[in-house]
């Protein structure tokens, strides 16, 4: 099959999916034609299907995706300017968590939505790693405590920085300071960056993805930076974790059903904003 194919009973050679191509790997003869692959259009296509999404009368068929595999977009569904900014404002951290679990499925069906966050090329080379018992996550916990310890030992000045006497001194006292008693942790990991320069910001972004999907659900969750930093470095969680060769923790984010609900949007400062002109 080539890289795409068009109806030309369908096509209304607009030229939309020519504009939209990222890579421009589109093009057509002339005014009357159909579009079609340039020459060496599968070696430089990145599969994102913007070609496909773009096209009104579902004409073009690319071989990765057909059109009617492919929800369509619900106009209705759109958010206004007021909601969007409500949702995002309305978002909390949520560091205290009750003891109902959250359903594999519906923890699934959040990573499905993020695995649609954006990367470099499309490369999508973001993986998932899901913790679910939530005494194994206690056992993650114990760990990086184990890691600031070590850290307090041998590099005091950093250890001090990121205050850590502290947060070890808290969790000794029965207080879970670090994975904060959450049920579940989910992991986003990929290659190390010398082998995938967008793997950091591409789980960052997913991650991102992930911790808004997971509202919708009733779902809270915070980004678990103590336990992602020591997951990079300390080699008890590295063996724990088990993951494939060469893979690194980018992103890690606490979820489960949050205890308290909140009542109001907290303030922000002013953002600082500079224009060019």
């Amino acid at each position: 099959m080539p890289l795409f194919t068009v109806d030309p009973d369908l096509c209304s050679r607009d030229g939309v999916c020519i504009d939209e191509c990222p890579v421009r790997i589109i093009r057509r003869k002339d005014a009357g034609s159909p579009p079609e692959p340039v020459n060496g259009a599968e070696s430089v296509c990145i599969s994102c299907g913007h070609c496909v999404a773009v096209c009104s009368s579902g004409a073009l068929v690319h071989k990765m995706m057909d059109p009617k595999d492919c929800p369509p977009v619900k106009r209705e569904f759109r958010l206004t300017p007021e909601h969007a900014e409500h949702f995002l404002r309305a978002r909390r951290s949520i560091r205290t968590y009750n003891a109902e679990p959250a359903d594999r499925e519906i923890l699934k069906r959040i990573i499905q939505i993020a695995s649609h966050a954006p990367s470099g090329h499309n490369r999508q080379p973001v993986s998932w790693f899901v913790i679910y018992d939530r005494g194994e996550v206690r056992q993650f916990s114990n760990q990086v405590i184990d890691w600031m310890k070590y850290m307090l030992k041998e590099n005091p000045g950093y250890a001090d920085s990121k205050n850590m006497d502290m947060l070890v001194r808290i969790y000794e006292s029965g207080d879970d300071i670090i994975l904060r008693g959450a049920p579940h942790l989910i992991i986003a990991h990929a290659p190390e960056m010398e082998l995938e320069p967008s793997a950091p910001p591409a789980c960052v972004i997913a991650m991102a993805y992930l911790e808004l999907a997971a509202v919708s659900f009733g779902l809270g969750t915070c980004w678990a930076g103590y336990f992602k930093e020591a997951a990079q470095s300390w080699e008890p969680i590295k063996t724990a974790l088990d993951l494939p060769d060469g893979q690194i923790v980018y992103g890690a984010m606490m979820i489960g059903y949050p205890k308290y609900k909140y009542h109001r949007l907290p303030l922000r400062n002013e953002p600082r904003i500079t224009w060019s002109l």
